[in-house]
């Protein structure tokens, strides 16, 4: 169970869900897609169209192009004594190939999208189709959408505890703005919610319907609305991994030159435990992402150097505040100083 945490506009956070629903079409994965905001069917229309073969080869040369033209423009007004220092690797495009990439410029061909089986629950539809249910103290939405999913997995052979006739597969399942007004709850409304514990619920029995299936799923949820900090301690609890995206649209951050090179910050709160109890823990924690023209890459955060002719006095002040909001990876590499150093 991946929860991610929607940016403020809800930009980058639906790419990323299309990025999982679109690796299910190319992997051959059945695909399960609810939502209460945009029909399924839209969103299945608008998958990124994956580069497959030399197309990719050709794509990344090409982004590896314009980042070496970058380097090279920046090396002309870099400083000297930053010149010999080794270049931090923060593009995975050196790396091998690893899963599959997309061009978020163009959609997914219709022939490529219907290969595979789709199944679609939107809320709307659902709710005019049969009269107001409620089950367990549960939300009616959340009730209807729990049958839907425990029905296609018992109908279409993804339940583990029952043999399978056919050959084996995976289903993807994709929720989309989850605790949302539009799913009928309240907890993005105000801090007191009436309907405190409808999304614990839900999270608690799906992950259950997860744990006995041979199914993945991905949840967006804006938690930036959530203003009950113990909801969302109890979400992560119940979630496998929790990722959240920070868009530096509308923030100070948008305009400060030293992050001219990203659009955002990836924050990996929580990462699947697999038999340990503690998890493993990545040797970086600062990523931030940045959509180019056609590929969505996360990257390390690696600040440039400190320009003067390029940063100005304000934001070098504002650099102190700015290493505080990251997060500790980060910070340690200041060595016991104040701020970064750079």
């Amino acid at each position: 169970l991946v929860f991610t945490e929607e940016d403020k506009y809800d930009l980058y956070s639906n790419l990323l869900f299309k990025y999982f629903l679109a690796e299910g079409v190319v992997c051959g994965h059945d695909l399960f897609v609810a939502s209460a905001k945009e029909h399924p069917d839209n969103i299945l229309k608008e998958l990124p169209a994956p580069l497959l073969g030399d197309t990719y080869g050709k794509e990344l040369g090409d982004e590896a192009a314009a980042v070496k033209s970058e380097d090279f423009q920046d090396s002309m007004k870099i400083a000297w004594r930053y010149q010999n220092l080794p270049k931090m690797e923060a593009s995975p495009t050196t790396y091998t190939k690893f899963g599959h990439y997309y061009d978020v410029s163009k959609k997914m061909s219709p022939e490529l999208c219907q290969s595979v089986k789709c199944h679609s629950f939107y809320l709307h539809e659902e709710l005019s189709s049969e009269p107001t249910m409620k089950t367990c103290n549960m939300n009616s939405g959340y009730a209807r959408l729990l049958q839907s999913i425990q029905r296609i997995i018992s109908q279409e052979g993804f339940d583990g505890s029952d043999p399978q006739k056919k050959q084996r597969n995976v289903l993807r399942i994709g929720i989309q703005s989850l605790g949302s007004i539009l799913w009928g709850d309240d907890v993005c409304c105000s801090d007191t919610p009436e309907d405190t514990h409808s999304l614990t619920k839900f999270l608690y029995v799906l992950r259950g319907l997860l744990r006995k299936s041979l199914s993945a799923c991905i949840i967006t949820v804006p938690a930036h609305l959530i203003q009950n900090k113990a909801i969302m301690e109890r979400v992560t609890n119940l979630s496998d991994m929790v990722v959240g995206l920070e868009s530096f649209i509308g923030s100070e951050r948008e305009t400060n030159p030293l992050y001219k090179d990203y659009h955002g910050l990836v924050h990996v709160h929580q990462i699947p435990r697999l038999n340990s109890l503690i998890c493993d823990v990545s040797d970086t924690k600062d990523l931030a992402f940045r959509l180019k023209r056609k590929l969505f890459t996360i990257e390390r955060l690696h600040l440039p150097p400190d320009l003067s002719d390029t940063v100005s006095r304000a934001s070098k002040q504002d650099l102190a505040g700015s290493a505080k909001l990251l997060s500790s990876g980060c910070g340690a590499m200041a060595i016991g100083k104040k701020h970064l150093d750079f």
